[in-house]
């Protein structure tokens, strides 16, 4: 699916003029929603770019062009016919190094320059041609000249700048075809209508390149302050509307139009929005007053204050999928005799499957589903945790004591990091989706509950070698695991989680009493 724009659905839909009161619950529980709101968050929608990661591609792929022009030229022409090899050794790397710093300037890795190769040539060739200007500069001031043939030099300048614009063109085609099929696009909502809103949207559109795709407004307010319709794009419902909005269908991006002077209203949203996995802004286009340059980031020439990131974002998820993959499936490989082992012991005690199916909780509140070794017996068995397992339980089996008091039961959920993607070695553990502490939900336990969700669960977590595993039974454990979930997700880091992972084991081991 492409990209889409509300107002063309709004034309095709004659719902889409339903009131604000078509909001709010309905007997059966569920969330009503505008039917505009139900049809885009029934669109499906493609797995989005992050321009950070078009950026640091098209960086690694000038590099890769600047020095493999050079060594090719080398290659050709001087291989074997220089006596020394180190002022080439030194000079490819440092106008490799040069060519990303004078693009960077020149803002030639913004993803709007990168649709427009014209524009794009004009100024590539400009740095090219400086960067080799200042090392002709470099090699006259060190009346190092003769130790590089000229010959070379000016091959790599003719063959680099070729190589760069011919792979410049590719990444134009590129980034134009991901541009067309909605890839590159933000989905955002707008919070706060009427004049406010309206000035943001009208700023937001007058802006090339931005990406920002608007999926509506949301508003609090039900007077005239705040209009059904916001220039030209409709009000989808209240901030409650939005969570849950948010849940149902990918949304990247939330920006505040909000004065800052409005500090109660604005923390009170901000409380229910912080939850997801979004990034929010606050528009300061029409605030009076000013803070520091450094202090604003843009979309285009619109000013808007950071006011939360989406945790792991960006080239962090790479890298965090790439440590999942490799490691989980080395632990799969090297634990297999333990899981085979486990499997065959869980089948001579007892009548049933090995594996246990259960729905819990992952990323963005979505309900998935995990594997584990059974522990209880097979007639026993409770799909939805409706009640958590306790001391000298009578519901588990002999072999299942021992494989839940040591965390063996879990290690079926490697099938879900490597094979289906929807857990992560390290996260905050999923929950059941009716886990309760002391007869209360746990959301209802702790303020802010759901902000753990903000990432991929994980097998392991800070939570569990600091001890807060096994039962739940007391507002305060709960209370705790999730302060720890959060402070996880707050100060992430490849090497935070290769400590979790090694600390794993030995926390088995001398923190187990809350096990069962």
């Amino acid at each position: 699916m492409g990209a889409f724009d509300v107002r063309d659905l709004m034309k095709a839909d004659a719902a889409a003029s339903a009131t604000p009161e078509m909001f709010g619950s309905t007997g059966g529980g569920t969330r009503a929603f505008h039917p505009l709101a139900e049809r885009i968050a029934a669109i499906p929608v493609k797995p989005t770019l992050s321009p950070v990661m078009i950026e640091g591609l098209v960086r690694l792929l000038d590099v890769l062009a600047v020095v493999g022009a050079a060594s090719l030229i080398y290659w050709l022409y001087a291989a074997g016919h220089v006596e020394n090899t180190l002022p080439y050794q030194i000079t490819i790397p440092a106008l490799a190094v040069g060519a990303l710093a004078v693009f960077q300037a020149l803002h030639l890795y913004h993803v709007g320059a990168l649709r427009n190769f014209i524009a794009m040539t004009v100024r590539l060739i400009s740095g090219w041609t400086l960067l080799f200007l200042i090392t002709l500069a470099v090699f006259f001031f060190l009346k190092a000249g003769d130790q590089v043939s000229r010959v070379w030099l000016l091959g790599f300048y003719g063959f680099g700048g070729a190589a760069l614009l011919a792979e410049r063109l590719l990444v134009t085609l590129g980034v134009r075809h991901l541009t067309r099929s909605g890839r590159l696009e933000r989905r955002t909502a707008i919070v706060g209508g009427g004049e406010a809103g309206e000035a943001l949207i009208r700023a937001l559109e007058a802006q090339r390149d931005t990406g920002l795709r608007i999926c509506g407004v949301f508003d609090d307010r039900n007077d005239d302050r705040s209009p059904d319709l916001v220039a030209g794009y409709p009000k989808l419902g209240t901030i409650d509307d939005l969570v849950e909005f948010a849940r149902r269908t990918k949304l990247d991006l939330v920006i505040f139009t909000l004065p800052i002077s409005a500090e109660a209203r604005l923390l009170a949203m901000l409380r229910k929005l912080w939850v997801l996995p979004i990034d929010i802004r606050l528009s300061a286009h029409m605030s009076k007053l000013r803070f520091r340059p450094r202090s604003y980031s843009y979309f285009g020439a619109v000013p808007v204050l950071d006011v939360f990131d989406r945790p792991i974002a960006d080239w962090d998820i790479v890298v965090k999928w790439v440590f999942d993959k490799i490691v989980g499936t080395l632990a799969l490989i090297l634990l297999s005799p333990v899981m085979l082992t486990t499997a065959i012991a869980i089948k001579l005690d007892s009548k049933g499957p090995v594996l246990f199916r259960q729905k819990r909780y992952g990323f963005n509140n979505e309900q998935i589903e995990v594997f584990k070794f059974r522990s209880l017996y097979h007639e026993m068995s409770d799909f939805t945790a409706a009640k958590q397992v306790t001391k000298d339980d009578p519901r588990v089996t002999r072999v299942g004591r021992f494989i839940r008091k040591t965390s063996l039961d879990e290690l079926p959920q490697l099938f879900n990091v490597v094979f289906r993607g929807n857990l992560s070695l390290v996260g905050p553990r999923p929950h059941a989706l009716h886990a309760t502490a002391s007869n209360r939900a746990y959301e209802q336990v702790v303020d802010g509950y759901f902000a753990r969700h903000k990432v991929k669960p994980g097998i392991t977590g800070w939570a569990q070698v600091n001890g807060w595993r096994g039962e739940t039974d007391t507002e305060d454990k709960i209370q705790r695991r999730v302060e720890h979930d959060l402070y996880y997700i707050e100060n992430w880091s490849v090497l935070l989680d290769l400590y979790i992972l090694v600390k794993t084991p030995f926390s088995l081991m001398t923190k187990n009493e809350n096990a069962y």
